[in-house]
């Protein structure tokens, strides 16, 4: 098992025990373990051997020994024993925004509430709000909460999705049958929120790779089996389908299980109108098959350009392809630094040094650091004084990379609730980039909150929005707020706003993005990490950036570390 998903299970299971009413410190631990863990390489096998992963602070002995067991055998037997006796409806009010372990223990105590429907019963008869410490608001918004978890169903976070599949497409293409394999559907496109896992591999004798499949340790209950497909339930809940073709039907296959439903109609109406047949398994016309070997081959038989899978969505792309070749859209090798990343001088879990090198790791030449304005108390926001400390450290520390790194300072400054900063100018002149985020007061009207928006853009400091809505995938909606108004001021202001690539927020969405390049504008794409693990995040936000139709030249951190220092040069008072 890997650090992250270790790191998950610890972060579980401290939240599980304290829904459960235990020992306060004790769930801590392991909140605590898991944040630590967030700052080791991916494979922990190295320091396992070596014995050196004990000298993490934050793991104790009985907390490595759990570390271990988990990295060595992708198992916890006291995990699966918490998860077996904790109500799995238990598990669901821990999704409902604003509800607390302690709010669900004075539930559970109180009304007897074991799951969403007894919650919502008590929630529409008015029993909760009668509860000390909650009354009517607290009632109302849980009420808005359950509709909100109804409303996404099961999907899941597509980083979730890419770690549990990623075992399962590994191992797929390295049987003796496999000649290749390829994850289709949503994830494939990229999209925000998946719901069901798609592999698709190509093979003469499908059947021995099926039959291997659901017998793999992530599979919970086979669902179906045929001699081409098997469909199971994996066991954190997830549906996974794996189905077997043929090398010659495999193009076909990839290009309609990939989806989406609307840009495979459009598809096959265009094949239609040519007098020929097209389906998940070949393209027919009147004299017989029309072989394709890729993809490509595919749309260059129907007169089209190749047609990259985020942008399958129907959205005009096959008009598009009509017209010629599409523009190459922007890849994780074209960033060459990036913004907002948090260290341990506010709530990230790593030094600055460590977040330098971590980013120089991963064949960045620049960094900009962005921790937390001094309103932020929860997240250790920099009082005035320590922010003079955080500069002076990050002059020391570029003189001494001299010029092979750069180094930005920057704050996430809250944009405070009637639209001012956290910061009086004279502070934010002295930082090299501001990114202006929403961190309270998230109740307030549409009307309000965009003002509120709008007046910090407008600020001559403010370089970048950050997180435009304040959204957390299936988690909480974004605030009200009207988003072409904010994305038309800024476009006017000259603010960038950053695609969030944190993958519970992916925000600002493709739809925006779209709206805010037609505009002429430019978008960046930050990870907003808390650890130098955050800083893979990036290859989320390039999605984003993929669906949008973004190329490089699009996105602010593909330029080179003089430009930036030029553009950010131009955007400030003279």
């Amino acid at each position: 098992m890997d650090t992250r998903r270790i790191a998950e299970v610890l972060d579980e299971m401290g939240t599980l025990l304290e829904a459960r009413g235990e020992d306060a410190f004790r769930c801590r631990a392991y909140h605590n373990a898991a944040q630590a863990l967030k700052a080791l390489p991916p494979d922990l096998s190295e320091l396992i051997a070596s014995n050196q992963l004990g000298e993490t602070p934050g793991l104790g002995k009985s907390m490595l020994a759990k570390v271990v067991e988990l990295a060595t055998t992708g198992r916890l037997e006291s995990y699966e024993q918490l998860r077996q006796t904790t109500p799995p409806g238990l598990v669901a009010l821990l999704r409902v925004p604003g509800l607390g372990p302690k709010k669900i223990k004075v539930l559970r105590e109180e009304l007897q509430i074991e799951g969403l429907a007894d919650l919502r019963q008590a929630a529409e008869s008015n029993q909760v709000a009668s509860l000390k410490g909650f009354g009517t608001k607290t009632e109302a918004k849980i009420l808005e909460g359950i509709n909100f978890i109804e409303s996404v169903g099961d999907r899941i976070l597509q980083s979730t999705a890419r770690r549990q599949i990623g075992p399962i497409l590994d191992w797929v293409r390295a049987q003796p049958a496999t000649i290749k394999a390829e994850a289709c559907g949503s994830l494939r496109r990229q999209k925000a929120t998946i719901g069901d896992l798609d592999i698709l591999f190509a093979s003469s004798d499908p059947a021995p790779v099926l039959d291997g499949f659901i017998h793999r340790p992530e599979v919970a209950a086979v669902l179906a089996q045929g001699p081409t497909k098997a469909s199971v339930r994996l066991a954190e809940g997830v549906q996974c389908d794996l189905r077997g073709v043929s090398l010659t039907q495999f193009p076909f296959a990839l290009n309609y299980f990939t989806g989406s439903k609307e840009h495979n109609i459009a598809m096959r109406r265009r094949a239609i109108a040519r007098g020929w047949k097209l389906n998940e398994y070949s393209l027919d016309g009147p004299e017989g098959p029309l072989p394709c070997d890729s993809e490509a081959e595919i749309y260059e038989r129907l007169g089209l350009a190749y047609i990259e899978p985020e942008l399958r969505e129907d959205w005009g792309e096959i008009e598009a392809a009509e017209r010629g070749p599409l523009p190459t859209l922007v890849t994780r090798s074209d960033l060459i630094g990036t913004f907002h990343c948090h260290t341990d001088w506010s709530d990230g879990g790593a030094t600055l040094d460590e977040m330098v090198e971590a980013t120089r790791a991963r064949g960045l030449t620049y960094l900009g650091i962005a921790d937390h304005s001094r309103s932020a108390g929860y997240a250790g926001g920099l009082s005035i004084e320590r922010v003079r400390k955080q500069w002076a450290a990050i002059d020391a520390l570029n003189t001494k990379l001299g010029q092979t790194f750069k180094i930005f300072k920057g704050t996430e400054c809250d944009i405070l609730g009637d639209g001012s900063l956290d910061y009086p100018d004279e502070i934010l002149a002295g930082f090299d980039y501001v990114v202006a985020s929403v961190h309270s007061l998230f109740g307030l009207s549409r009307e309000v909150m965009t003002d509120r928006v709008i007046a910090a853009v407008k600020n001559p400091y403010v370089t970048m929005l950050g997180h435009p809505t304040g959204r957390l995938l299936l988690a909480r909606d974004g605030y009200a707020i009207d988003l072409e108004a904010v994305i038309e001021a800024c476009s006017k202001s000259g603010t960038m706003i950053e695609i969030n690539a944190n993958p519970h927020r992916l925000d600002l969405d493709d739809e925006h993005c779209r709206r805010a390049k037609a505009l002429g504008m430019l978008l960046v794409i930050n990870p907003d990490a808390h650890s130098t693990g955050g800083l893979d995040d990036l290859d989320y936000g390039i999605g984003v950036a993929r669906r949008a139709n973004l190329t490089a030249a699009d996105v602010f951190n593909t330029r080179s570390s003089s430009e930036v220092e030029a553009a950010f040069a131009r955007h400030r008072p003279v």
